[in-house]
């Protein structure tokens, strides 16, 4: 019975202080919102299905190897043992025997066993390079392997030797029809093609292309079938006949023949898995850190009922139900609004990221329940958890020393941050000191250390404000009476000034961190590039590759004193019973050396060898003259014999193979650059103009990568510049009683506001302060990572629009709340007022 009333007591609260819970609605709103956004995303990312399935009109198919497999065994109590097998995802994929098809043609039950040959190739018509809908790559096939689909002719006849069969959607966008010309390349050389026939039928994902079937190995380069499909009507006795004959290939079923085709020809999905995860992290970190703020800040606005709601009886025990019923309400309330601005931010992100090619154009957003359901909960837990540790002070201390620390700045809570504070900082010196920001993690350790430095600051934040509120109150003295009243109340209000401050510092700490260690990295990339390229009197490349043979040609010019020809390709390890991928490049090198890797140890060699950058050199812990089992795109292991380590590896790669065991082994095998070094003039400006399109393309996806990133540090940027806002208003809103007084014993509207704008301007002054060190903190770190240099600026307009953000935000945020609060001759309302 006693706490029956509590329901309608937080219900008449939260309509009683609407200024206040506006802005925490607000929070609440937004921070579900981004939760449910990034979660979708996420899931949406994690059970993407390829869109087309080539395999449509098989019952079985047998594939050669499309990843490595490792296991490692750890020993229990008992002598009992623990296997893990881990696997890795193959960029091209195993051959099969040849003559695997007519065995299992062979078999009973076997209406017919159709081999298939998938390679990667490189169309151009006119010069043009053409690719599949939504820029996918074209694969070819050979011409038997059409009724696998099933493709059927609309137009022409089956290709013949020197003709192909093209899908419809391919013809349609490079307006070929039959008897057109056209340019095939792949690794074996540029092969002169006619249209013998338009496939009536295309598939979403890839463009294909057929030739006969007679000419597949000429073509493709391939030793036998990527896979075989088997029609039967008897699948489970077909898998028991088969399994002797396949041996270690794999037979897939149902839905998962799919997962026969090239790598090459599905959508990736793994790239977007690790940037919606990034994401995800990136989005939850800032909405929970706004949110439990925010909240915290909005109980702290009403200390003074609390204290009251004491003195006349309340229990401890209904104080904190009633924060916590007015929590659960208000998460409900701004879950109905959240989700579907959730989903539709989710929309939006990945329409984003399907123009960047961060995520492949077959990718869709999947509505989960489950997903919503759980951004739901956490924003209503948060809320929760967030509002019962804010007053947790005022329901257990006296009522007589609750209303007094309403007045004045409240104390307590000093042990529970002491140790946020040190462990969260603790955290960030162990990312920062023991993690190798100069791999792979770098960017996303920084975030993280930036992080857990920002909340370090948030927690230690009422201490860390005094000495600078201090000092700026004793200048605010110099400005009159409305900066004198500015710098007192911020000495005397530090948690209100810290509360106000946060915000910034993680706007300022987390997004400088992210921009800056982005262009750092670019920069370092560039300048490693430049300086390992410098040599090269002219780069050739072209976007769609170009085979051994053109580059072989290109290095044989007469005057050409020296080349390097890379073809990029992936190579796994296993360490550890776990298979890992890395960069890597094909490379021939003749005559004068135009690459310079810096080779620490050793020297480059030929067939047989390897280099390998010194960072990964460290993690094997190898040295020169070791021999390493290397599997390549292929799955094909291979042992070399570590010939060098290098230093420059950033844009390049981690590994240095022969150029012909990676043409042989990579499905595509197509150079991506070729190096050139001549000292006549003549013969530069020779190639040139023999090869129009004598520029390098772009490494990797660099520049794809890039947008991805600012477009998750836009995300960050928006939402905490309104949650600046939004606790700005709330930190305004609390205040009417002190406006309401000060205009009671003669201030003027102009003071109250000039005071506020002076407050405003203490908090962006603090608020800069530890956010600029901070992210010179992780900066400092990252920079000595990849290059042993100290950048702490990094980008010197980039950094001035961060202060000139953080300033502009800042001061519009406590100007627009103080103008709505305190207007021309109206006495502010009280909170007893309403």
């Amino acid at each position: 019975m006693i706490s029956s009333p509590i329901p309608r007591l937080a219900v008449g609260t939260l309509s009683r202080h609407k200024g206040v819970y506006v802005g925490t609605f607000v929070a609440a709103v937004l921070a579900i919102a981004l939760l449910a956004a990034g979660g979708t995303l996420l899931f949406s990312v994690l059970t993407a299905k390829p869109t087309a399935d080539r395999f449509a009109a098989a019952d079985v198919v047998v594939s050669g190897a499309r990843s490595v497999q490792a296991s490692s065994v750890k020993s229990k109590k008992e002598g009992k043992t623990k296997t893990k097998t881990k696997s890795e995802r193959l960029t091209g994929a195993g051959v099969l025997p040849v003559d695997l098809a007519a065995k299992l043609a062979a078999l009973p039950g076997v209406a017919a066993a159709v081999p298939d040959a998938a390679f990667p190739v490189a169309v151009t018509v006119d010069g043009h390079l053409v690719l599949g809908a939504d820029g996918a790559p074209v694969i070819g096939h050979g011409w038997a392997s059409a009724a696998l689909a099933p493709f059927t002719l609309r137009d022409g006849a089956a290709p013949e030797r020197d003709s192909v069969v093209v899908d419809a959607d391919l013809a349609g966008r490079a307006g070929l029809s039959v008897g057109d010309a056209l340019t095939v390349t792949t690794k074996t050389g540029e092969h002169q093609v006619t249209v013998a026939g338009v496939a009536a039928q295309h598939l979403a994902g890839q463009g294909a292309l057929f030739v006969s079937d007679g000419a597949v190995a000429a073509v493709s380069g391939l030793t036998g079938p990527t896979a075989v499909a088997v029609r039967t009507a008897d699948v489970a006795a077909f898998e028991a006949e088969a399994a002797p004959l396949v041996g270690d290939a794999a037979m897939w079923t149902g839905v998962d023949r799919v997962r026969a085709d090239l790598p090459g020809a599905l959508p990736d999905y793994i790239g977007a898995i690790s940037v919606f995860g990034i994401l995800l992290g990136v989005t939850a970190f800032a909405a929970v850190f706004v949110l439990v703020g925010t909240v915290a800040l909005a109980v702290r606005q009403r200390l003074r009922e609390l204290a009251l709601l004491r003195a006349v009886g309340a229990t401890p025990g209904q104080l904190r139900r009633l924060v916590g019923v007015e929590a659960v309400l208000l998460g409900l309330l701004s879950a109905v609004p959240a989700l579907p601005l959730g989903m539709l931010i989710a929309h939006l992100i990945a329409g984003r990221f399907r123009d960047l090619g961060v995520v492949p154009a077959q990718f869709v957003v999947v509505l989960s329940p489950v997903v919503l359901l759980l951004a739901a909960v956490g924003g209503l837990v948060l809320t929760f958890v967030a509002a019962r540790v804010a007053a947790r002070r005022a329901a257990r201390i006296a009522p007589a020393q609750a209303l007094t620390e309403s007045a004045l700045a409240p104390a307590g809570g000093g042990v529970l941050r002491t140790v946020i504070a040190v462990l969260t900082a603790g955290g960030a010196v162990g990312v920062l000191g023991f993690v190798p920001l100069g791999g792979n993690l770098g960017l996303g350790m920084s975030f993280v250390a930036s992080a857990l430095l920002v909340c370090a600051v948030a927690a230690a934040a009422p201490v860390l404000v005094r000495p600078l509120t201090a000092a700026a109150g004793r200048l605010a003295r110099l400005g009159g009476a409305s900066a004198w009243l500015a710098g007192s109340n911020s000495r005397a209000q530090a948690r209100r000034v810290a509360a106000v401050a946060v915000p910034l510092v993680l706007l300022f700490g987390i997004t400088a961190t992210m921009l800056l260690s982005g262009k750092l990295s670019e920069n370092v990339v560039a300048q490693e590039s430049a300086a390992r390229n410098a040599a090269a009197t002219v780069r050739v490349g072209d976007p769609a590759g170009l085979s051994p043979a053109a580059a072989r040609s290109l290095a044989t010019t007469p005057g050409v004193t020296g080349s390097a020809t890379t073809i990029p390709t992936r190579a796994i390890l296993v360490t550890g019973g776990k298979p890992e991928d890395y960069p890597a490049q094909g490379l021939a090198t003749t005559g004068t050396p135009v690459l310079d890797l810096v080779v620490r140890n050793g020297e480059l060699s030929g067939d047989g060898t390897f280099a390998a950058s010194a960072t990964l050199t460290k993690a094997q812990q190898w040295t020169v003259g070791d021999d390493v089992q290397i599997w390549l795109a292929d799955g094909v292991p291979t042992t070399l014999r570590l010939s060098a380590v290098y230093e420059r590896a950033r844009g390049f790669g981690d590994l240095v193979l022969p150029a012909a065991l990676v043409a042989a082994h990579d499905p595509r095998g197509l150079v991506s650059t070729v190096y050139l070094h001549t000292d006549d003039p003549a013969v530069a400006n020779r190639i040139r103009a023999t090869w129009p399109a004598a520029t390098t393309p772009p490494a990797g996806d660099a520049s794809t990568q890039k947008a991805a990133w600012e477009l998750m540090v836009t995300i960050a940027l928006v939402f905490t510049a309104v949650a600046v806002v939004n606790t700005f208003a709330i930190a305004t809103v609390g205040r009417r009683n002190e406006y309401a007084t000060l205009r009671l014993t003669g201030a003027t509207v102009v003071q109250i506001r000039r005071m506020a704008t002076m407050e405003a301007g203490i908090a962006i002054a603090v608020a800069l302060f530890w956010g600029v060190l901070v992210t010179s903190i992780v900066l400092g770190a990252f920079g000595l990572a990849q290059d042993g240099g100290l950048h702490l600026i990094v980008d010197p307009l980039r950094y001035a629009g961060l202060v000139g953000t953080v300033l502009a935000l800042g001061l519009v945020a406590g100007a627009v709340p103080i103008r709505a609060v305190v207007r021309g001759r109206q006495i502010p309302a009280t909170a007893e007022r309403g």
